[in-house]
């Protein structure tokens, strides 16, 4: 037995636990009201029949006390008033046991979520690589849903299990012990099924949950793709991958149904039966003068009132089991160490970085593969610009995410104005960059919310100052709304350039004293393109700029360009420098010349003919 689900489980009720109490005595005070009202049942039936009611039946000696001990309806009216109060205050109690625990639940919920969404914030980047979003969509919501529905309702109800067993019990005993022993004989039978069934639901609740966190992964990467799959008329093979999970998640939800109907009909029997055989040897007591007929009568209502609940049993742990489960895959989430950091100066009082970089020596791989960077040493002052060619997969873009400290390296130096990256906080490090990846997100927000991510106190003047140095001002005023346009998902509904462009305008403003640029002018024109750099330029000195690109026009006038392949710096040097000297950066130069030339010559002859 997994004592660790169970303290998590007691764990999250802390801070709501009165209010759990409190349901829990309502539930006790409310089942003494309502097992008051067989008793007076008992009294009435005995009375009518002409049967002296039972010497130590208190509730029987009171309503007659109150009736005066007379007519036949005088004790009927007596007898009705009695239970509709007994009724009254047990509902009212259950009403207030229902209210508790809902508020109770809910609150701890709402703790759940904040904490799961907060850790899921801080876990490191590993984490994610390896997590289907689709799939933590479902634990953040359908899971936390079922632990919901679990302290709404089932935790009260363990107590009132309890309570059911420690108040009935004596009243049956002291109705009629060998009555009791009768109506309670197949109470043995029914709570062993239950924890059979119990322990076969929990395996099966696992299966169908992590079968639809695979259906939901599935359908998330669908619709966020959803343009991508209709370019490339993969409709078809989409609804068919879909299908699949679909199936196996019908299947499994199938077999928990079956499960549970084979539960409920044998259950239902075995409650049934119970009540039966309650039946007939009370008839038979009744028949021998051993009890009278509103103790039977009573004994009929109590077998209701508990066997019920206790057949409720299989539901009570049904759910305990899909809580259980679904509170083992959160502690999944939260049991995954958060990113760690040393102890930082507030954010508030941290010192500017004046933006000076020095990478010695350094090396680093994902996991068990080989190393990305392989002896990476080099230094860029305050304000200058550095740019990184180099084919796919020689380590530029990992290059920024240690910078970054999305990643953390364990060989080599990477130091900002002379401190070990690794002994400044995250936070602090991420504040004063601002970057630009390869593929920019923004949300689903207008335009100046989109670019004020960074800084949201910043002005619309200071937008529209960066706005124009990113060159998008000008196609944002295009918009209807202009900057309280309001950008879809991702920013579906701008063009490539556009959301390239609001990235730029979003890391300008933050005005760091470090800019890092991954590839962020690839979606752009070249006439674009040189306006952008034009108003870099103009900036220069403001930030310590690092540029990534494929496209050698646009770091030409960096002031130190690295060459950088299978995670090696195999050229160093100025545009001039490196044009000037034989290796890859002269060749890939040169064939992008020829290229742009055999385009614009191209582009000419189309003009010629068109003109003539």
């Amino acid at each position: 037995m997994n004592l660790a689900k169970y303290q998590t489980l007691w764990a999250l009720t802390r801070g709501q636990r009165a209010r759990y109490g409190a349901a829990i005595l309502a539930m006790g005070l409310s089942n003494l009201f309502l097992f008051g009202v067989p008793l007076v049942s008992k009294t009435v039936i005995d009375f009518l029949l002409g049967e002296a009611p039972n010497p130590d039946g208190i509730a029987g000696r009171m309503l007659l006390a109150l009736a005066g001990n007379t007519t036949p309806f005088r004790v009927l009216a007596t007898a009705a008033a009695a239970g509709f109060t007994l009724t009254a205050l047990g509902g009212g109690l259950l009403y207030l046991r229902g209210r508790w625990a809902a508020i109770a639940s809910e609150a701890i919920v709402r703790g759940i979520r904040d904490r799961v969404l907060g850790h899921l914030q801080h876990l490191p980047c590993s984490f994610h690589d390896r997590a289907e979003t689709g799939d933590l969509v479902q634990r953040c919501t359908s899971d936390v849903e079922t632990i919901r529905v679990f302290l709404a309702g089932q935790v009260v109800e363990i107590g009132r299990a309890l309570l059911l067993l420690l108040t009935v019990l004596p009243i049956l005993i002291a109705l009629d012990v060998r009555m009791t022993v009768v109506s309670l004989a197949l109470f043995p039978v029914i709570i062993a099924f239950a924890i059979l069934f119990f322990r076969r639901v929990q395996r099966l609740f696992r299966a169908t949950d992590e079968a639809e966190g695979k259906m939901t992964a599935v359908l998330q990467e669908n619709l966020t793709g959803i343009r991508v799959v209709r370019a490339f008329a993969r409709q078809e093979f989409e609804c068919a991958r879909f299908a699949e999970r679909n199936r196996e998640f019908r299947d499994r939800n199938h077999a928990l149904i079956r499960l549970l109907g084979n539960y409920w009909a044998l259950s239902d029997l075995l409650c049934v039966g119970q009540i039966g055989l309650l039946l007939v040897y009370g008839a038979i007591a009744v028949q021998r003068a051993e009890i009278t007929v509103g103790t039977l009568f009573a004994f009929l209502l109590y077998e209701n009132l508990v066997i019920w609940p206790v057949r409720h049993m299989g539901r009570l742990l049904t759910d305990t089991g899909k809580a259980l489960v679904a509170l083992d895959r959160l502690r999944e989430i939260l049991s995954t160490p958060e990113e760690t950091d040393p102890p930082v100066v507030p954010e508030g009082d941290a010192p500017r970085l004046r933006g000076e970089i020095e990478v010695e020596g350094l090396t680093f791989g994902f996991g068990e593969t080989e190393p990305v960077l392989r002896n990476v040493s080099f230094r860029v002052e305050r304000g200058q610009t550095l740019a990184l060619v180099g084919p796919p997969g020689a380590g530029k873009s990992t290059l920024i995410q240690l910078l970054l400290r999305l990643y953390d390296y364990e060989e080599g130096s990477i130091r900002l104005d002379g401190r070990e990256l690794s002994t400044l906080g995250r936070k602090q490090v991420r504040a004063q960059i601002g970057v630009v990846l390869q593929e920019p997100f923004l949300y689903s927000k207008t335009l100046s919310a989109n670019v004020r991510v960074g800084r949201p106190e910043a002005s619309h003047e200071e937008i529209v100052e960066s706005a124009s140095a990113a060159s998008v001002h000008e196609a944002i005023e295009e918009f209807e709304q202009g900057y309280e346009t309001l950008v879809g998902e991702r920013g579906v509904t701008l063009s490539g350039g556009q959301r390239q462009r609001v990235a730029l305008a979003r890391a300008l403003l933050k005005d760091p004293p470090i800019l890092v640029l991954d590839d962020a002018l690839s979606a752009v024109d070249t006439q674009t393109e040189a306006g952008i750099l034009d108003a870099l330029r103009r900036r220069q000195g403001r930030h310590t700029t690092l540029l990534i690109a494929h496209r050698l026009s646009s770091i030409r006038h960096a002031d130190r360009i690295l060459v950088l392949e299978e995670g090696r710096i195999v050229q160093s040097g100025s545009h001039e420098e490196l044009t000037r000297a034989e290796g890859p950066y002269r060749r890939l130069w040169q064939i992008q010349g020829t290229l742009e030339e055999e385009i614009e010559e191209d582009l000419g002859l189309r003009t010629g003919e068109e003109t003539r």
